[in-house]
């Protein structure tokens, strides 16, 4: 059975809503790069399959306009942006300033408008939940983006742009959880000295980009703790139940922001960390119970059948739907014609990533670091209060 989030909500507060877009189905980051699998369409297409997806709480992404970039992003870099999809090429001086077409950000058919389109998700996402209710863009969470410069897969930084959004839409105080494999450097960038947002990233230890350590502070709210290797169910429910909540309800944040990445699950080819999908949602739900404004993000994740199981359970998650030990024949069909053709040649799926959704959980002694830092971080708050 899927959790149920709705006990934060007003009986005015509409459904839970979804934004998309088709930008995603047909586009890739090219045959090499591990952004080349399809995700936010297998969401998008599992839900519909599974039921979970009506028109009426379904809307399509607008695209941001340049200048709506400016809240966080220099016009140089924008035009720079935009001038490289047009061209499809960039000069060495715009590669060295602004980090277009390098290797983990290249140049690529809609370098600019795929990312403007989940930036402008974003951003109506916090116009949406300026009375309450839930949001959910899986496309969103492009935390590693900089105010002039692409940086690790990431040309926008929309949860950067979500959250200025949801200030100007009333929320003060911010709550922003990551739980992607990798710090969000991009985001700790903007909000590190600012008192009314609290910044909690959990992510594995010397993992790039290598920023994020347990001693960070800035003049605001910051509070990482980085990981080792082989975290699992049972690390992640210890962090969830003594780090996160009481970080978050003892902030008593207007807004919610959560980057649900997805590749710090044990199948992922990014991260060394063993997560099954079940503690991403026991997340998602957890974190819902404290807000009555919430939005949800993607992130990472590149293994194109755990990602997409694991954010339409997100999903089911924030409507309450109920997750079936075995998937219909409609759904399975969409995970069967998934391919993730790589460089050398294609990786084939385990039957589970085909007839389920929801994984195994996957459970263990907890970790002695795992603890400690737990401990440290929790002890360094109530020391900051």
């Amino acid at each position: 059975m899927s959790a149920v989030i709705h006990a934060s909500r007003g009986p005015a507060t509409p459904l839970p809503r979804f934004i998309g877009s088709e930008i995603y189905r047909h586009s890739s980051y090219g045959a090499w790069h591990p952004l080349r699998v399809p995700r936010v369409s297998t969401v998008m297409d599992l839900a519909r399959a599974m039921g979970w997806l009506p028109p009426a709480q379904f809307i399509n992404s607008p695209r941001a306009k340049p200048i709506a970039l400016h809240g966080f992003h220099t016009p140089e870099y924008v035009v720079a942006l935009q001038a490289a999809e047009d061209a499809q090429a960039v000069t060495d001086h715009v590669r060295e300033r602004h980090g277009l077409g390098t290797p983990s950000n290249p140049i690529f058919a809609e370098m600019y408008r795929r990312p403007a389109t989940s930036a402008g998700a974003a951003m109506l996402a916090g116009e949406l939940l300026a009375k309450g209710g839930v949001i959910y863009t899986p496309a969103g969470g492009t935390h590693h983006g900089l105010p002039d410069r692409a940086n690790g897969f990431c040309y926008l930084n929309d949860p950067v742009l979500a959250i200025q959004s949801l200030r100007r839409n009333g929320a003060r105080r911010i709550a922003y959880v990551d739980i992607d494999a990798h710090h969000p450097d991009g985001v700790e960038h903007a909000f590190a000295d600012d008192p009314d947002t609290l910044l909690i990233s959990v992510h594995e230890q010397n993992r790039w980009p290598r920023t994020g350590a347990l001693t960070d502070r800035g003049a605001g709210q910051v509070y990482n703790l980085p990981v080792p290797p082989g975290l699992h169910d049972d690390d992640m429910a210890l962090i969830r139940d003594q780090v996160i909540l009481p970080l978050v309800a003892g902030f008593r944040p207007d807004a919610i922001v959560l980057q649900c990445g997805a590749d710090a699950v044990a199948e992922d080819p990014q991260s060394r960390l063993t997560l099954s999908n079940n503690a991403h949602w026991a997340i998602v739900a957890a974190l819902g119970t404290l807000t009555s404004r919430y939005l949800v993000l993607g992130g990472g994740g590149y293994n194109p059948w755990s990602v997409g199981r694991l954010w339409t359970g997100v999903w089911a998650t924030l409507t309450g739907a109920e997750i079936p030990d075995t998937l219909p024949d409609a759904a399975q069909d969409v995970l069967r014609a998934l391919r993730w053709d790589g460089p050398k040649r294609a990786r084939q799926p385990q039957p589970h990533w085909i007839t389920t959704l929801r994984d195994v959980p996957h459970n263990g002694p907890i970790d002695a670091d795992v603890r400690q830092r737990a401990d440290a971080l929790i002890a360094r708050a109530r020391a900051w209060v």
